[in-house]
């Protein structure tokens, strides 16, 4: 049968199956791993910017001085965007990579729709089990792990991880010996990705054949290929050769007389929006061009590790200011949260920004002059600016400031410093 027609055949499939299925509570959803779920006849609907700032208003006015920051989380955007990955990517199964971002509401939403989780470490693989999620929908995806971390995964039926040295095998071998391993390897850094792995990450082309004869020595079971072509890439080209890269080593694995590879792990760094759909479109196109075989019989499971296309756009950060400062034609205001909290990301990505005021007395901010303006983070160390020269409308002291894509790699990396926890940080969660 015609590769093409397989993944079209496989589209429609889903979509005829769960057009008219669940409602649109949580509690109703019923896990399927490696199927989404479509809201009952309608399509899901991220909240409008108007719902959500209403939203946030009547947050902020239910608690009488309110000025702690906040975090919403719309439901239905989380729902939209397992939607959007199944419709471009219908062949390949998303597992939630943890560390992006482990916030609990989140979690239970994401095991509800039915995903996998990429687990790092044993207090990962133990909070997504404690959502009673079944350990055949994690990947223990670290190549360098522990080994209380590896005997707990043993203990508790986490049966699949990925190796790129001798001495993780050695290590497998001694604590977790019938575990299915995932040979991560190092692709050509060519994706122009934000951020690379290649210098920690992935056995390199001439490690490859040693690497598989080892595991074969120590009668470990090599099921498959991973790889990572790094975060937030732009040339999607790239995938074509991580793809080409992967075959050879099932190829390789084949002529070692190794049992037939059946998994392939593409990673993750997807992000949502039109990049999307382009990265998704040369995906497909690989497969098919080096694994058409595999996807006409169906013997090939495809996964990913997607964390900032699930994680990013569903969280909106609400601050409050807390101070102010005019400086010539510069306003400058404190807010609730800041560099060493939610903000840690942009010390180190200087993704755009999107903040958006909201004052009190005029929630519209219609007609409002704007003004050059500073924001500062809450501690005492200087470098907790968050934006300058940003054009702001004037604002008082408890105003608030939203920030807009604040899922992916926020309250995660955010730590405790002067007191101003960002682990306490409440999350709101919103739903249509």
């Amino acid at each position: 049968m015609d590769v093409f027609l397989v993944i079209s055949c496989i589209r429609n499939s889903f979509f005829n199956k769960f057009s008219s299925f669940l409602s649109n509570k949580v509690s109703k959803l019923r896990p399927m791993v490696g199927e989404a779920k479509l809201i009952a006849n309608r399509v899901t609907k991220p909240v409008s910017r108007d719902d959500l700032f209403h939203f946030i208003k009547s947050a902020i006015s239910n608690e009488q001085q309110q000025t702690d920051p906040f975090y919403v989380l719309d439901l239905d955007a989380i729902r939209s965007l397992v939607e959007t990955w199944f419709c471009n990517l219908p062949v390949v199964q998303p597992f939630y990579a943890v560390k992006c971002n482990p916030n609990p509401a989140f979690l239970k939403e994401m095991a509800a729709l039915g995903t996998g989780f990429d687990c790092a470490s044993l207090p990962e693989i133990e909070t997504i089990l404690s959502l009673g999620v079944s350990p055949d929908r994690i990947v223990f995806a670290n190549t360098c792990k522990p080994e209380s971390h590896i005997k707990y995964a043993a203990k508790v039926g986490v049966n699949l991880t990925t190796f790129d040295s001798n001495y993780e095998l050695e290590k497998i071998k001694k604590w977790h010996p019938k575990c299915a391993l995932l040979i991560r390897i190092k692709v050509p850094e060519i994706s122009g990705a934000t951020f690379k792995f290649g210098s920690k990450f992935g056995a390199l082309p001439e490690e490859i054949v040693p690497l598989l004869k080892a595991a074969q020595e120590a009668k470990l079971q090599v099921v498959g290929v991973s790889f990572h072509i790094g975060s937030r890439a732009i040339n999607f080209h790239a995938f074509d050769d991580a793809i080409e890269a992967a075959k050879t080593t099932f190829d390789t694995a084949a002529q070692l007389g190794l049992p037939k590879m059946h998994i392939l792990d593409i990673g993750g760094g997807f992000t949502s929006g039109p990049k999307f759909t382009d990265a998704a479109s040369a995906m497909i196109a690989a497969l098919q061009k080096y694994f058409p075989g595999e996807l006409a019989d169906g013997n090939l499971k495809i996964i990913a590790e997607p964390g900032r296309f699930f994680a990013n756009s569903p969280f909106t950060l609400a601050t409050s200011v807390i101070g102010k400062r005019e400086r010539a034609e510069v306003k400058e205001y404190w807010i609730s949260d800041g560099i060493s909290g939610s903000m840690n990301f942009l010390k180190y990505d200087h993704d755009e920004v999107i903040c958006t005021p909201l004052i009190m007395k005029n929630p519209t901010c219609k007609e409002l002059k704007t003004w050059s303006s500073t924001v500062f983070g809450p501690t005492c160390d200087a470098a907790d600016t968050v934006l300058k020269g940003f054009e702001l409308p004037e604002l008082d002291v408890n105003d608030w400031l939203v920030f807009h894509n604040m899922g992916a790699y926020t309250s995660s990396r955010g730590n405790d410093f002067n007191g101003f926890k960002t682990s306490a940080i409440p999350t709101i969660a919103y739903e249509n």
